[in-house]
């Protein structure tokens, strides 16, 4: 039996009623072509069941058709949907992802970075970990920074508004009668982690409240060092009661450290959610810190700089909201 030749790009522009380079400018997602010419163009390649040849495409372009992606931990609970969201919408657009993560070492930062631009990746998604990122350029390789700013580097930034999260976190223990709020969080030296304590601090100042530094404590990395933090703060002769677990790998030692004293009449906010927070008893109040928009959008305007490469910078912030499920409410 006769093997079936492989459609052509130029058997997709005579069905379509296009031109072979309108054809692969629809290909390439060009964003000269017509929305109405886009379609049929894109009809065509279903109907003929066209399978383009991506590495003839990189080839002819000089670069991959990839999205790198590099992570502080591909562990971490929110960069997981952040990734998922990734993947599927530059899957959608005909792209993959390469996925990376840094684990807080600027050198090793540095160094995947250079291993995915020897790849000729079409564009870089990255929550930094350096403290200075101006050796990278944003005029050869577009760029979209996620969570964090990268210092040195003028680029589109998705965010949350991490200082206002935490301060109506704050607020909301406030409201509900506490005065003595615990911080467990990770190191300022991180500015996601910065923007939350200085949310926390400026809550309490707001409400003319003291703020107990024996309360704070930012060298919470793992949910390990979290659930080891939990007995010290809760064993003092002023221990809190309320808890702002200000990142879901606290939360996730800070939560069984509670149940396992029988401290669960401590209110608690968690920063982020996490599997299985609605479902314990009380249920766990959190800042809905919503990992899989942050990841829509980041690839969105990734997608959005590479066909129209001279976008203006922008600081995109995704909003975030509480989520009352009990802990939160509860009251001293």
């Amino acid at each position: 039996m006769a093997k079936t030749a492989p459609t052509r790009l130029l058997d997709v522009a005579n069905a379509a009623g296009v031109s072979l380079r309108t054809a692969s400018r629809v290909l390439n997602d060009d964003p000269r072509v017509a929305p109405v010419t886009r379609q049929r163009v894109r009809e065509a390649m279903v109907g003929l069941r066209f399978e383009p040849d991506a590495m003839a495409r990189s080839l002819r372009a000089g670069t991959d058709t990839a999205i790198g992606f590099v992570v502080e931990s591909i562990s971490d609970p929110f960069f997981a949907d952040v990734i998922d969201a990734v993947e599927l919408e530059m899957s959608r657009h005909g792209r993959s992802v390469l996925v990376t993560s840094t684990r807080r070492d600027s050198g090793w930062e540095r160094d995947v970075i250079g291993r995915m631009l020897q790849r000729r990746i079409a564009g870089l998604l990255l929550c930094p970990t350096g403290e200075d990122h101006s050796w990278l350029d944003t005029g050869r390789l577009p760029i979209v920074l996620v969570d964090r700013p990268a210092p040195g580097l003028p680029a589109d930034l998705v965010e949350i508004d991490d200082h206002r999260a935490a301060f109506e976190a704050v607020a909301h223990l406030i409201t509900h009668g506490h005065q003595r709020i615990a911080y467990v969080g990770d190191t300022p030296a991180i500015p996601t982690s910065a923007a939350r304590l200085r949310g926390y601090r400026d809550a309490l100042a707001h409400y003319r409240l003291e703020a107990d530094e024996y309360l704070v404590n930012c060298n919470c990395a793992t949910s390990q060092d979290a659930a080891h933090a939990v007995p010290a703060l809760i064993g003092g002769s002023r221990p809190p009661t309320a808890i702002l677990s200000a990142t879901t790998r606290a939360s996730l030692g800070v939560v069984p450290a509670l149940h396992s004293a029988g401290r669960t009449d401590i209110a608690l906010v968690a920063f982020g959610d996490f599997p299985m927070a609605d479902a314990l008893r009380p249920a766990v109040t959190v800042v809905d810190h919503p990992g899989h928009e942050v990841g829509r959008v980041a690839a969105a305007r990734l997608l959005a700089r590479l066909s129209q490469p001279g976008l203006p910078v922008e600081r995109i912030q995704v909003p975030a909201r509480i989520i009352e499920r009990g802990s939160g409410e509860l009251r001293p």
